[in-house]
């Protein structure tokens, strides 16, 4: 096989001799080095080394080498149940910090709860049962010190209109909630089931566009949903699509508005985006859009009750009953088309609910300098959720809103979890009544004020800048969602992700190279205006490994630059193409489709005299050509280690014919 050097190599020792003869340089420049091969590895080896990097990267197993079993049960128990670790170190510091901020998000979650109920068809108290079982099983196993969780806006809309597709609520409530905690009895197994078997990695494929467009659609479509009890309207279409509940609110602009409810709605809205706005301005006055919402709920339902408004037409809560969750074991179903239903919907709501926990999760675990495990945050997502549906829970995620008051609050662990739990505990036993006269519009107020931070326009805008294929993406989930439905807009951003990844394999990127002066390197002629050809000599870079779906592409892109730069040096009346240089160190594997391409574009080649020579392929790579004897096809002495040793050689050569 030809000796050849690395690119910085050849920069080093053959710069000084870039003003010899051509075939004077080629022999400066050669190197006692190889085109190394790996060694061989056995079948079962190989399996389990890229088993192991796909589903256990992180090396979970490396704490408990060359331990004692008692150390090795202390360590796993610590792994499921993280308390049992940070719980040791834990004093009073921590506990306060912990309790003010457990007390500041009790404030915002009690009124959002409700409102977010609604948004998923269920009674208000179900949403305050989703914020006190949860939270205290993610507190347990949870790895997260910052994320507050409970029913979220997204979730919640969801779940409403997936579960309002197979079952009407207002006919048949009971199997409505029945389905309900069935979808999130799967939703939990899902989430378990992911973070058991360490698939995580599947969540990914939802990309950052499509989330940023699917959530902002969100946003407009939960605010639209609101109008119902802003306007105070009673016949409101079950549609979400804009152009349906823009019929619905301007078909009852004269017989369905109420004055008083759209007052109430509109003064408390205004405090709300004040407070929002003193919050993000000054960050040290966190507290007062935290609290915001809950002077709201007191001060509307005393405004109601003073002046008897519900006579009037405004809507009110009216009763919410007092107590603990009760047991739903027996409404979840386990069997039958009622399963299937639910197991379909709590997949979907799974998937999106971690999308957004995990994101969360991992924004502050990056503010506060530790390590989250994303297959640990699954498990604990998951388990709270299966809990959740057994106890009367829907389902439950983290909270972006809640989360940040959280961390400005200074949370130091899980326990402000448990303290707002607790306060949620408190409400549900003692302060339900106080709901009785709280207008519906306060609740859609509070629900639109928490929903515009999700429109994230400066997000979409940079994706503009930089992608402009994650753009169509994140538009295309976004109208999805507003114009159609939740389920189609969340279809649209998984189909334009999974599109964007099988256009990047099928058809990669390739780079023409050129010589930068006054070194060997060489570089893409597009990105290094400066670098030049090198005559008679042609170097292609294929940017991504070889596969099936896009082996005959590269082939047949290869072909087009060399005919292309033919034509170009035809009509200029300069010599013709000799050699093709392949620079193969991104293409990190090939399969036998791709190297039956190679082997094509070997044998074309041929065809017109011109010679193919390959650059420092990588050890799968090179191991496979070997192993396929295409390494024998073209020769050992076709494959340098660097494109500078074989645009030498081919200069040598070149010299030597003449």
């Amino acid at each position: 096989m030809v000796h050849s050097i690395s690119d910085g190599a050849e920069n080093n020792d053959c710069e000084t001799d870039l003003c010899s003869p051509p075939h004077r340089q080629a022999e400066n420049c050669k190197s006692t080095y190889k085109v190394g091969f790996p060694p061989r590895r056995k079948l079962c080896r190989e399996f389990a080394e890229t088993l192991k990097e796909t589903f256990f990267s992180d090396d979970p197993l490396r704490p408990y080498k060359d331990q004692p079993k008692s150390r090795q049960l202390v360590l796993g128990l610590q792994h499921v149940f993280p308390i049992l670790e940070w719980g040791r170190n834990y004093n009073l510091t921590k506990f306060k910090g912990d309790i003010i901020a457990g007390l500041t998000i009790a404030s915002l979650c009690i009124p959002q709860d409700i409102g977010y109920a609604k948004l998923a068809n269920m009674d208000p108290k179900y949403g305050l049962y989703s914020s006190f079982v949860p939270p205290l099983i993610y507190a347990v196993m949870g790895s997260s010190r910052d994320i507050a969780i409970g029913p979220v806006a997204v979730v919640s809309l969801l779940l409403g209109t997936l579960l309002q597709n197979e079952v009407d609520y207002t006919t048949n409530k009971e199997e409505y909630q029945s389905l309900a905690f069935t979808a999130t009895f799967f939703a939990g197994i899902t989430q378990a089931a992911l973070g058991f078997l360490r698939l995580g990695f599947l969540i990914e494929f939802l990309s950052h566009a499509a989330i940023v467009g699917f959530m902002g659609g969100a946003a407009i479509t939960i605010a639209l949903q609101q109008l119902k009890g802003f306007l105070g309207i009673k016949n409101f279409t079950k549609n979400t699509d804009i152009v349906s509940v823009m019929k619905s609110v301007w078909g009852s602009v004269h017989h369905g508005w109420n004055w008083q409810t759209i007052l109430i709605g509109a003064i408390f809205l205004a405090f709300l985006l004040s407070a929002k706005y003193i919050g993000k301005k000054r960050k040290k006055l966190f507290w007062i859009p935290a609290i915001a919402p809950l002077i709201s709920v007191i001060l509307s339902t005393f405004i109601v009750y003073i002046t008897r408004a519900d006579k009037n037409g405004v809507q009110i809560v009216r009763k919410i009953e007092t107590g603990l969750n009760p047991s739903s074991i027996h409404r979840i179903h386990f069997s039958g088309s009622y399963a299937a239903k639910g197991f379909r919907i709590g997949v979907v709501a799974a998937m999106i609910a971690l999308t957004e926990a995990v994101a969360i999760g991992r924004t502050f675990a990056a503010m506060k300098d530790y390590q989250l495990d994303g297959n640990k945050e699954m498990v604990a997502l998951g388990t709270m959720n299966i809990v959740g549906s057994m106890t009367s829970c829907y389902v439950a995620t983290g909270s972006f809103s809640r989360s940040a008051v959280n961390f400005m609050a200074g949370c130091q662990t899980a326990v402000s979890n448990i303290v707002m739990s607790l306060v949620v505990m408190l409400t549900l036993l003692v302060i339900t009544p106080l709901f009785k006269y709280t207008p519906n519009a306060i609740l859609s107020s509070i629900i639109i004020s928490a929903v515009i931070s999700l429109v994230d326009y400066e997000a979409a805008f940079l994706i503009w800048k930089v992608d402009k294929f994650d753009f169509i993406a994140c538009m295309g989930a976004f109208f999805g969602v507003v114009f159609v439905s939740v389920e189609v807009g969340l279809l649209i951003a998984v189909s334009i992700s999974l599109a964007k990844i099988l256009l990047q394999v099928t058809r990669p990127r390739t780079a023409l190279l050129g010589n930068i002066p006054r070194t060997m390197i060489y570089r893409n002629i597009e990105q290094y205006p400066e670098a030049t050809k090198v005559p008679g000599v042609l170097v292609v870079r294929i940017d991504s490994a070889i596969y099936f779906t896009n082996s005959n592409y590269v082939k047949e892109r290869i072909l087009r630059w060399l005919r292309d730069e033919e034509e170009q040096l035809k009509s200029k009346d300069l010599p013709r193409i000799n050699f093709l240089i392949v620079e193969m160190s991104p293409v990190t594997d090939i399969d036998t489709s791709g190297i039956h391409a190679l082997e094509e574009l070997y044998r074309g080649l041929q065809k017109h005299e011109v010679q193919l020579l390959l650059a420092n392929p990588g050890p799968v790579v090179i191991q496979k050509l070997h192993m396929a004897k295409f390494t024998e096809l073209i020769g050992d002495d076709k494959i340098f280690l660097s494109v500078g040793e074989a645009v030498m050689t081919c200069t040598l050569k070149a010299v030597e014919d003449v």
